[in-house]
């Protein structure tokens, strides 16, 4: 890697969208957010710092999740599906290697487009 490095540093989707019964979690994720930005600012020139947001996806903890339930998640997601964890360790390598030189800062969202509506 050309600079110092990349810190990644993971929050969700529940960061920016209001899910109910989410306050606390919510709140958590928007303050990883934050800590990017300052940490970008703090930081720069030596070490870039970015965030990745997932939305819903498809992992073990939803095995035992009733069809009906994944069919709720998955009608508020634009691309029509719950990512894969592919996706997201994609977009982490991304964000770690030098093909992402000049990012830094952002809040990177894998989530078929859910923060984005």
């Amino acid at each position: 890697m050309k600079d110092g490095g990349s810190i990644i540093l993971n929050s969700s989707i529940a960061g920016v969208k209001g899910f109910p019964g989410t306050t606390v979690y919510s709140a958590s994720k928007a303050a990883v957010r934050s800590f990017a930005r300052t940490w970008t600012a703090e930081l720069k020139g030596r070490i870039r710092v970015n965030v990745i947001s997932p939305g819903t996806i498809d992992t073990a903890i939803f095995d035992d999740v009733p069809q009906e339930m994944k069919d709720s998640f998955v009608s508020i997601i634009p691309m029509a599906r719950m990512g894969q964890p592919r996706e997201i360790a994609n977009a982490a390598l991304f964000l770690a290697s030098d093909d992402s030189s000049f990012v830094t800062g952002i809040e990177m969202f894998v989530d078929g487009g859910t923060a984005q509506i």
